[in-house]
């Protein structure tokens, strides 16, 4: 049975229509729709309910050798408030999730992963832990709303003292007051957007949201919903798990070697990683050229052969063109490629063409 988050009376207030999404009932988008939701985080504001992704703290002596040995990404040399991602592998390279981790502390941090597979990563995380690591699942305690858009700082400039608002990307502050409420403010986002993740008690939800809401009522800001977030996230390159990730895909044929240090001493999948060399499939953006949208799982062609499949595609809806992402040989990765995807059993031109799609200016 799909979960609720704290705010789903206020999404079904608001409009929102409500899907099923990684174990819970969301907002797929609200009345104003997913192209004006995309916009205006593009061009003023946006507010996300995201209290369905996971938490879990890791304390204790033994937590940075932890998640040095759970992740593929390096925390040895991290300072306190900052943000970093991460994938997470199983023993053959396959990815277990991705991911972001917090440092509060040489023995205190925030891991945050993706809701559909909090319990799985849970499991792994689990029954990997080092000794002397202390680790907690609160994500049942947890709201977070993600504020993104140009003119998400000077809403939070209206809610917080300049002091109490992270300057850098990737960075947070741990306590910050907002009407009152306890928060947790980091300049993260899934948009390709400025933007913010705000998270507080479960029991503030409804009053948080309420906040930024009046806050941001005279710079244009409106809820948004999945949909968006999903084209959002698309126009700017950002994978998905499930589509440019899985435990098929290892994080190296996504094109996530910055957050994969084979030189650190070792993590799970190291050793599949490096023994798998080069990877022969790549992640690639793709523009269609002729008429129609790519989807996910339709296969790609150069000439007359298969090279991969698509992971996720749509209508960018800032570009005004259909763009997606696919998983394609090496040797057929390079930018402006010619190739045909298969849309319908009809094969459409295309062109494989640099990512991001877009990048804030």
């Amino acid at each position: 049975m799909d979960k609720k988050t704290p705010l789903y009376d206020v999404h079904v207030a608001e409009g929102g229509k409500i899907v099923p999404f990684g174990g819970y009932l969301l907002p797929v988008q609200y009345a104003t729709g997913v192209i004006k939701e995309h916009m205006a985080v593009r061009t003023a504001a946006g507010l996300f309910d995201v209290s369905h992704m996971g938490e879990f703290v890791f304390t204790g002596p033994g937590a940075l050798a932890t998640l040095n040995h759970l992740l593929t990404n390096d925390f040895t040399v991290m300072e306190e408030g900052r943000v970093r991602y991460s994938a997470m592998c199983y023993d053959n390279g396959g990815t277990v999730d991705d991911l972001v981790v917090y440092k509060f502390g040489e023995e205190d941090y925030l891991v945050v992963v993706n809701a559909a597979n909090r319990d799985k990563d849970w499991a792994h995380m689990s029954a990997n832990l080092l000794h002397g690591t202390d680790a907690k699942d609160i994500s049942d305690s947890v709201a977070e709303l993600a504020l993104q858009g140009p003119k998400s700082p000077a809403i939070m400039q209206k809610l917080l003292p300049d002091s109490l608002i992270p300057k850098k990307y990737y960075s947070a502050i741990r306590h910050a007051a907002i009407d009152g409420m306890d928060c947790m403010v980091s300049r993260t986002g899934y948009t390709g957007e400025l933007g913010y993740e705000i998270y507080t008690d479960a029991k503030n939800a409804e009053k948080l949201w309420r906040t930024l809401r009046d806050a941001g009522a005279e710079y244009g800001l409106i809820p948004c919903g999945l949909g968006a977030r999903d084209t959002l996230r698309l126009e700017a390159s950002m994978p998905l798990y499930g589509h440019e990730l899985s435990e098929n895909i290892t994080p190296l044929e996504c094109g996530l070697q910055f957050a994969v240090k084979l030189d650190k001493p070792e993590f799970i999948g190291k050793e599949a990683l490096l023994k798998q060399g080069d990877p022969q499939r790549v992640r690639v953006g793709i523009e269609m050229k002729g008429r129609g949208i790519a989807r996910e799982h339709q296969p790609v062609f150069a000439g007359d052969r298969q090279i991969g499949q698509t992971t996720s595609g749509t209508h960018a809806p800032l570009l005004g063109k259909a763009i997606a992402m696919a998983l394609v040989d090496a040797g057929h990765s390079a930018p402006g490629t010619p190739v045909d995807v298969e849309i319908r059993g009809k094969r459409i031109a295309a062109e494989i063409v640099p990512m991001p799609f877009y990048k804030r200016s």
